[in-house]
Order: C-alpha cells, then sequence, then structure tokens
C-alpha cells in the first residue's frame, strides 16, 4: 500500500466525496432520471477511490494490521445499518437479506478479491509469501462463523431449518461476536505480528522514506474516510432498483441483485487490496480480503439476530444445498491455497475460477 505524502490531502479527495453526497441529497428532491444515474456510477467510483485514499492515510498513521482493520470494521458496520433498514422497512419477503448479503460478501471476498490479487501479484512478482500463522487464524475464525451462522440452521430441530429458535438466534449471535472480537484481539494485541508483511518482502521507497501523516491530516482523513464510505453504500443503494430491473429484464434470479450490491460495497477493500498485492505486500492484501469476510459475518449476523428476536420476526439464515457446497469449496480450497505461505498465479487463478462459477450460478440457478 503506497504510503500518501504527508500534512496536506490532494484537493480531489475531499472534494470528490463531498460531491457524491451532493448526489446523494439530490435524489431526495429530483426524480431520478438517466441522467442522475450517471451521476450516481461516476462518483461511486470517485468515492470509491477517495476512501481507499484515506484508508491509506490512516493506515501509514497508525500501522499495520490496525489500518486494514479500520477500512474492513468501518464499510461493514455502514453495510450492517443499511441491510438492517432495508429489512426493517422491507417486510417478512427480505428475511433472507442478511443470509444472502452476507454469503455474497464472502464469496465475493475470498474467491473475487483474493483470486484477483494472488493472481495480479503472481504475474507482476511472479512468487509472493505472508505470514502463514494470520492466514490460518483468520481462516479458522471464519469457517467457524460461515459453518456456525449459514449451515448449521439447516440441521437444528427446535424449528424448522433455514430458522433458528430465539434462544438459538442469541447464542449464534453472542458466538460470532465472541469469535470476531478474540479475532481482533489477537490480530491488534496478542499475536499481532502474525498479521505484519515479512521482513523479507519488498517495499517501495515511499514506504521506506515517506513520513507519518500529521494527526490533524489523520483525523480528516478519518471523517473523509467515513463519509467516502457513506457514499459509496448510499450510491449502490440508489443504483439497486436500476439493477433489479436489468435483472429482472435478463430474466436472472432475484439474487443476483444482492451479489451486484455486495460487489459494489465492497468495492474499497478490494480496490485498496489490489493496490497491495501489486506492490508485493500480499499480507496487507490478505488482511484487508479476509478481515472483510469476517466482519461481514462477525458484525451482521449479531446485529440482525439480536434486533429480529426483539421485534419477534423470523430470520432466514440456513444457505441453499448448492449455496452450502459452493461455501464448503471456497473454505477447503482456501486452507489448501493458503497453507504454504507462498503464492503464484496457480492459486490466484483457483480462487477466481471458483468466484466465475459462483457468479454463473446466481445467474443459471
Amino acid at each position: 500500500m503506497a504510503s500518501p505524502s504527508t500534512d496536506k490531502l490532494p484537493a480531489w479527495t475531499w472534494i470528490l466525496p463531498l460531491l457524491a453526497v451532493l448526489v446523494l441529497v439530490a435524489k431526495q428532491f429530483v426524480e431520478i432520471n438517466a441522467v442522475l444515474l450517471a451521476f450516481a456510477v461516476v462518483f461511486l467510483g470517485a468515492a470509491v477511490f477517495s476512501a481507499v485514499h484515506h484508508a491509506e492515510v490512516i493506515a501509514h498513521r497508525v500501522g499495520e494490521p490496525f489500518g486494514t482493520l479500520v477500512l474492513a470494521v468501518a464499510v461493514t458496520v455502514i453495510e450492517v445499518a443499511l441491510i438492517v433498514s432495508v429489512m426493517l422497512t422491507g417486510g417478512p419477503e427480505k428475511a433472507a437479506l442478511a443470509r444472502d448479503t452476507v454469503f455474497a460478501a464472502v464469496m465475493i471476498v475470498c474467491n473475487g478479491i483474493v483470486g484477483i490479487c494472488l493472481l495480479a501479484g503472481g504475474i507482476r512478482h511472479r512468487e509472493q509469501g505472508f505470514q502463514i500463522q494470520g492466514a490460518s487464524a483468520a481462516l479458522a475464525v471464519l469457517a467457524s462463523l460461515a459453518v456456525l451462522t449459514l449451515v448449521l440452521p439447516n440441521y437444528t430441530s427446535t424449528v424448522p431449518g433455514p430458522y433458528l429458535s430465539p434462544s438459538q438466534l442469541i447464542f449464534a449471535g453472542i458466538v460470532s461476536l465472541i469469535l470476531y472480537g478474540t479475532f481482533v484481539f489477537v490480530q491488534t494485541v496478542r499475536h499481532r505480528h502474525y498479521f505484519l508483511p515479512e521482513e523479507t518482502q519488498a517495499t517501495t521507497d515511499d514506504d521506506a522514506t515517506a513520513p507519518r501523516p500529521t494527526g490533524k491530516m489523520t483525523l480528516a482523513s478519518s471523517v473523509l474516510l467515513l463519509v467516502s464510505l457513506l457514499a459509496v453504500v448510499g450510491l449502490a443503494k440508489t443504483l439497486s432498483p436500476s439493477i433489479e430491473r436489468a435483472v429482472q429484464s435478463m430474466g436472472a434470479p432475484d439474487a443476483l441483485v444482492g451479489v451486484v450490491i455486495a460487489a459494489l460495497v465492497l468495492l474499497p477493500e478490494g480496490t485498496a487490496a489490489l493496490r497491495s498485492a501489486r506492490a508485493d505486500r500480499l499480507q496487507i492484501s490478505l488482511n484487508l480480503a479476509l478481515g472483510s469476510a469476517l466482519a461481514s459475518i462477525g458484525l451482521t449476523i449479531p446485529t440482525v439476530a439480536f434486533l429480529f428476536v426483539a421485534i419477534h420476526q423470523p430470520l432466514v439464515l440456513g444457505l441453499e444445498p448448492k449455496e452450502t457446497v459452493l461455501l464448503a469449496l471456497t473454505l477447503f480450497t482456501g486452507v489448501i491455497t493458503l497453507g504454504t505461505g507462498r503464492t503464484t498465479v496457480l492459486q490466484g487463478v483457483v480462487h477466481f475460477v471458483l468466484f466465475l462459477v459462483f457468479l454463473f450460478l446466481s445467474i443459471v440457478q
């Protein structure tokens, strides 16, 4: 991740997020038309690049792995707020939204983002290294969270799957928080060195020589990061009706809408991870990707579980058989491809092909 420079933010990094927010405000007063949608697409991309820049400023100030954690958690918190608001206003037909969004996020991150990063890094650097202890820890927690929250509900007997009883929902939420909280503690405190780039890993001249940003600049970037991420999620929601119409005109399943929205929301993390992989800093790239998948489950499931128990509404969590197979294959492959501490283009192609399979089966069921 290239280190931004030091005591002054480039003008585009605060102008573009503010313009993106203005587009969001404009849709409250102007009927959505082709011009507004075009602006939404343009400024969605602008907000993504602004978010990546501000995340890099913060990361350079606080160091790793705190920097990657900031972006992953910030995106997920905003995403959770969006999911909850849609589920509360959408009624019973939106009871599976959290499940579908979390599953799509896991598949996009673990196959799409990881695959592209490994492929791009392998093409540019032939072979890359990372800390196997950190990747193994993340995969162990990810597998546990995914199976306990997305697969196990199909096999409990208190209520028929894919539902959990209220007590089971509360327990699943508590377990998810414990697992994710413990992982964050290990990542940032207890075994932080597991998640730091290898000493032998190549770094850029900017990384070696650029001074740390000032506290004032870091604070400004923190605020602008939140503004940029809010703009990304808000513009993605603005585009969702058009995406739904396009999906329906194609005759594709409604689940594809969730995949597209999840991909848009994950753009900042995906872009930052790809930049790190191309800069031969694969450890940071994996911290971003796997941390994003963990935050998606570890924060979304507890939030919606406690909320739906409180309002006495059913919550669909268990995956369909096809999605269960894809999830199992993704986790199994991830353990193998990230189990040596070294990657080449082969691992990137394997994960990217699984991502293409996921996309294809999301369209052709």
